[in-house]
């Protein structure tokens, strides 16, 4: 099995870093998961956040986080689809089944 990394993003400030990490990575051949909650999900806004999605192996959000920095659940960004609005069970799966983690 390839290495993976499982990326915990909880500041909207680091997208970018969070991008550049997600990019070298999967450059090195690792299997990427990222997952935003609190106020990144601001993030889920960004007119780069799709690419992030076609780029990472797998991206969601946390669907309560998003609800209480006053989106509408309905409104699913761009690059995810309804099932990748999830719980914090995500987090979980990230530590657990994952090889690397790292929080940002």
């Amino acid at each position: 099995m390839a290495k993976s990394l499982g990326i915990f993003v909880t500041n909207p400030d680091n997208f970018h870093h969070v991008f550049g990490v997600v990019k070298a990575a999967k450059a090195k051949g690792s299997k990427v998961k990222v997952f935003f909650t609190w106020t990144a999900t601001h993030n889920a806004k960004l007119k780069e956040f799709p690419a992030l999605c076609e780029l990472a192996d797998d991206v969601s959000i946390c669907v309560d986080s998003y609800k209480k920095q006053g989106y509408d659940i309905n409104d699913v960004p761009a690059g995810l689809s309804p099932k990748e609005m999830a719980t914090q069970a995500q987090h979980g799966i990230i530590i657990e089944d994952f090889d690397s983690y790292i929080s940002f």
